[in-house]
């Protein structure tokens, strides 16, 4: 298998990159959480749009963009880089194609920045940027229905990542049918985890970033703490869990564009390699800065309590690996094995 990112996806990353380079930072960030200025998301989610991402899997002719899900790698990872607190992957993923496939009226305001969509497809679970949005993609049976703000019943959630504004979404009104069918659902759900999957790659290269940093500038015993042995040792396994996570969201990315019969499949193996990586580099990171680390106000703290949030999003990595278990045969071989050594 052969997979690089395309020039059009390359580009439309670029092109996201240059307005988070410029509108996305810390107060930005912070603004997400309850009691700061939504709007100021709302300006950044706003101007991304205008370059098209909330188009990305939209056909042409619904004025989207026509990509496929090899664009979402490359794009989310820069999202996730920058930290900004919106449904990227509930937006951009899942939902736009979604009312794109239906014709559903609100797409132009979900294509222009100015609706904020989420998606529920898991009943009773809690619902990423569910407290301030104006429209909800939510699973009934087989179906999904699009439901405006004024139709559903909302239960606030705290979170550990306050800007992820959880609630549990109940529909209490009617709600169009945009799509239905297992494989309908199949193809929204595995583009979410695809999402997810690249958004922590992202966060991961961030706290990255801020730790090397931070590791070459505090000195302790005259020198910088970077040039300890126990802290390269400790930044170099990050690196490479990153480095083994990257191409597995790419590939995985690969796979469903091109319709593999193994694209679960690799997309699961996506989500936990990039799950495990966040973990992994949010406690090193923290770890690596001290005390520093663990206080709210340090930006570091950010990036770390959204990867502890999407490592469980759309699957945590117990729930993929016990998937990725059952489709090649080694949940039933360990059933065998138990049942042999009772008896």
């Amino acid at each position: 298998m052969r997979f690089a990112e395309t020039e059009q996806d390359t580009a439309l990353a670029g092109a996201a990159g240059e307005v988070l380079a410029k509108q996305a930072g810390p107060e930005q960030i912070r603004a997400g959480w309850p009691g700061g200025r939504t709007d100021l998301v709302d300006a950044v989610w706003r101007a991304l749009a205008e370059v098209g991402i909330t188009g990305t899997l939209v056909p042409e002719s619904a004025d989207g963009l026509g990509l496929d899900e090899n664009a979402l790698p490359p794009l989310m990872e820069g999202l996730g880089r920058s930290g900004l607190p919106v449904p990227a992957a509930e937006t951009v993923a899942v939902g736009a194609p979604l009312l794109a496939y239906a014709n559903a009226p609100q797409l132009p305001d979900v294509l222009q920045g100015s609706a904020c969509l989420t998606v529920a497809l898991d009943t009773g679970l809690p619902v990423p940027f569910a407290a301030r949005a104006d429209l909800f993609v939510v699973r009934e049976g087989d179906q999904l229905r699009l439901y405006e703000r004024g139709a559903v019943r909302l239960d606030p959630i705290a979170s550990v990542d306050g800007s992820r504004q959880l609630a549990r979404v109940t529909a209490v009104g009617d709600g169009l049918v945009l799509d239905e069918g297992p494989d309908s659902l199949a193809t929204a759900r595995w583009r979410g985890v695809l999402a997810t999957a690249a958004l922590l790659v992202g966060l991961s290269e961030r706290m990255l970033e801020l730790t090397v940093a931070y590791v070459q500038e505090r000195r302790q015993f005259g020198v910088p703490v970077g040039s300890f042995q126990a802290v390269k040792h400790a930044l170099a396994d990050v690196e490479l869990a990153v480095r083994f996570a990257r191409p597995a969201v790419l590939a995985a990315g690969w796979a469903q564009a091109a319709g593999a019969p193994d694209a679960a499949v690799r997309t699961a193996m996506a989500k936990v390699l990039a799950s495990d990586a966040a973990r992994t580099t949010a406690r090193t990171a923290i770890q690596c800065h001290g005390a520093m680390g663990y206080t709210t106000e340090y930006d570091l703290h950010l990036y770390a309590k959204r990867a502890w949030a999407l490592a469980a999003d759309w699957g945590g990595p117990a729930e993929h690996r016990e998937f990725i278990a059952r489709r090649l045969g080694l949940a039933e071989a360990a059933v065998d094995l138990s049942e042999g050594a009772r008896s």
